[in-house]
Formats: structure tokens, sequence, C-alpha cells
């Protein structure tokens, strides 16, 4: 089993910019979408969480290992965006860490259900953890598809 790690939100300018580039790098360059398209509105909304897993080395800017954002929706509901996971880090158990701190954030925040538009290849991820596909969504850049998943909250 992973080790537990820190998971939150950035609090520094360095420690933002290493947020938004792994989201970046991640979920925009492999698809030539320009620096800039990681960002959206909502990051900036006070009721908006963003949570951040780092690597920091003594005299080194950090480096984001994985991200993810939670936006409350309604009332009850909050939607998961911009999870990213370093390729470096994949398969450490950081997803799953960080969609638990999610979770519980929005246990904390009094939300009961989480929507996400899951690309198809993160799926299966999610549906370890709870998540049920809902419907296909959109289709990302023209090739990514994506489907809308929901979890109820305990």
């Amino acid at each position: 089993m992973p080790m537990p790690v820190a998971i939150r939100p950035p609090h520094t300018p360095a420690e933002w910019a290493a947020y938004y580039q792994l989201r970046y790098d991640v979920l925009r360059r492999p698809w030539q979408q320009p620096p800039g398209s990681e960002r959206v509105p909502a990051d900036d909304e006070a009721t908006t969480i963003h949570a951040l897993v780092l690597a920091t080395r003594e005299g080194e800017n950090p480096v984001a290992l994985a991200v993810g954002m939670l936006q409350p929706t309604g009332a009850h509901q909050g939607q998961v965006r911009f999870m990213a996971v370093a390729p470096t880090a994949t398969g450490t158990g950081l997803g799953r860490q960080l969609m638990a701190y999610l979770e519980a954030q929005a246990l904390a925040a009094g939300l009961t259900e989480m929507v996400l538009h899951s690309r198809e290849t993160a799926v299966g991820f999610y549906q370890r953890l709870g998540y049920a596909v809902v419907a296909p969504s959109h289709t990302l850049f023209g090739v990514i598809p994506h489907f809308l998943m929901r979890k109820q909250l305990n």
C-alpha cells in the first residue's frame, strides 16, 4: 500500500505555478492546446477547492506530482475537474489519495454527491472508487471521449 502523502491547496506563487504546469503538461500539451487553456474562471471562485501533491527539493522549485480541483455546482453537489497525475507518479496511489482528499473536503463543505466527466481511459479508475457511469458526455478536442460519472458520498 502506498504511503500517505501531504495533500493541500497551493499556497505560494511557485506552488501555484507547479499546480498549473502539471495541469497543462498532462491535460492540454499532448493535444497541442495553448498555454493558459488549463485555467478556467472557476479556479478563482472562493468555493473552489484545489488539491496539490508536491515534490520539493532544497533550493529547487516545487514540482507537482498530482493535482485536482473540486467545484461546488449546487447546494449538495460538487464536480471534480482537472485531475492529473505526473507520468512519473502514475500507478503510485496518488490519484486515489487525491480523490479521497477531495471527497473529504466535499463532505466537510456539506456536499453529498460528486460528479465528474472522466476521460474514457480513466473510467475504470473512477469505477474502482465507487463512481458510476451516468451517460456519455462530451468529446474533448474532437478526440477524447468523456463520460459523466456520479457518486453519493456517505
